[in-house]
């Protein structure tokens, strides 16, 4: 798969609460190739801000060229995205990273889909795409974002961590009051989320799928900045360690240790 850089077009943004946005933009190469679970860069205007922005894919609508991006604002250069309107221009490198083994989940499996914080938007593509029975476990702080969305590809269930909505606690507190079983995880969020679904799905047996979340400099697997401990020796850094961006963002639960 060849990664692009093109100039896209914003198609909208809307505002979905606790500095939360949910931007779409037209960039019908990127589009074309994108798969559930991967990322792209994203380049801010400030030319002191050399290094680019990696946001996950939410949702794609190939047909018309139009990927969405579901952000958080956290620093300078997601602040600047969530002051783009329709016709702005930004300069998008992707698709990048590996995304989700949709074939790891045929039919007459269950899967569970979970997400915590600003990991659910990638989640969102991956239950449209994959063909079995899917159980949505989502984990939030507070207010709530994209959970109804959810509700047309599977059952979904939400925790929070003040109980303001669904059951008080995280995801797992979640699957455990609903009593829910599966045959195997995806999950992308927060790394004592993921590692505390790698030893669950390590005691029921299931596989497990998880999407690290890291602070990212070149994206394309070149500077070492983002990088996990592996069971496995990296070809390129000869030591025990995995680039997210380049070998990830999508591991097997038992290839990487936390």
């Amino acid at each position: 798969m060849a990664k692009v850089k093109e100039t896209a077009v914003v198609d909208s943004q809307t505002w979905l609460g606790d500095d939360v946005y949910s931007m779409w933009i037209r960039t019908e190469n990127i589009t074309a190739q994108a798969e559930p679970g991967q990322f792209v860069d994203l380049y801010t205007r400030d030319g002191a801000k050399l290094l680019p922005r990696p946001i996950s894919i939410c949702e794609t609508r190939k047909e018309k060229g139009l990927l969405r991006l579901v952000y958080r604002v956290v620093g300078g250069g997601t602040e600047e995205f969530s002051h783009y309107k329709a016709g702005d221009t930004i300069e998008v490198l992707g698709p990048l990273g590996n995304g989700f083994p949709l074939e790891a989940c045929k039919e007459g499996k269950k899967a569970f889909l979970i997400g915590g914080g600003i990991g659910i938007p990638p989640m969102l593509e991956l239950a449209k795409h994959l063909h079995c029975e899917k159980q949505v476990v989502l984990g939030y702080r507070d207010a709530l974002f994209l959970n109804e969305e959810f509700t047309p590809y599977g059952k979904t269930y939400v925790a929070t961590e003040d109980g303001s909505a669904g059951i008080k606690g995280n995801v797992l507190d979640a699957i455990r009051e609903h009593g829910l079983k599966g045959d195997v995880i995806f999950a992308c969020g927060p790394t004592p989320m993921l590692k505390a679904l790698k030893a669950y799905a390590s005691e029921h047996s299931m596989e497990c799928y998880l999407s690290l979340e890291e602070k990212m400099a070149c994206g394309i697997g070149a500077c070492l900045a983002c990088v996990c401990k592996s069971k496995s020796v990296d070809e390129h850094s000869m030591v025990h360690n995995k680039r997210i961006c380049k070998d990830g963002p999508v591991f097997k639960a038992e290839e990487v240790e936390f």
